[in-house]
């Protein structure tokens, strides 16, 4: 594998974009969305819901960093990474929506439903925009 894949300026904005919303979302995880956060962490998850907000706040400003500053194969690792963190807060999704609960402006199940569909964009927008895609279709070992 080269030490820095090849990616388009246009996967590089769009990889900046992402980061930056990370950081941003992250952020918000720790201080002005803090509650409506909570309304995303299922019943089932065994901790504090604040907690659980609080640690993947962290762990959202580490991923979004982590895409505006890392290179080459751990550029591809951290894409891979990202796409298995929005696999793993889906479930926080889907409880939103059972539960109709209110939070981000999603005030109706339309919407809520909506913003599932959505998650899959993030998954592959990480993936892509990290060349991670590129280097998971060739069958590249990391």
């Amino acid at each position: 594998m080269p030490q820095q894949p090849h990616t388009t300026t246009l996967q590089n904005v769009a990889r900046s974009l992402l980061g930056t919303f990370m950081v941003v979302a992250g952020t918000g995880h720790l201080t002005f969305q803090r509650l409506a956060f909570q309304a995303q962490v299922p019943d089932f998850v065994p901790l504090d819901k604040d907690t659980v907000v609080l640690a993947s706040g962290v762990v959202e400003i580490g991923l979004g960093l982590s895409l505006l500053l890392l290179k080459g194969e751990n550029r591809i690792r951290m894409g891979i990474g990202l796409a298995a963190f929005y696999a793993a807060v889906f479930p926080g999704n889907i409880h939103q929506y059972t539960h109709h609960l209110s939070a981000f402006g999603l005030d109706n199940d339309q919407k809520r439903l909506a913003r599932l569909f959505f998650q899959p964009v993030l998954i592959g927008w990480a993936l892509w925009s990290t060349g991670a895609l590129q280097a998971l279709m060739a069958r590249r070992p990391l």
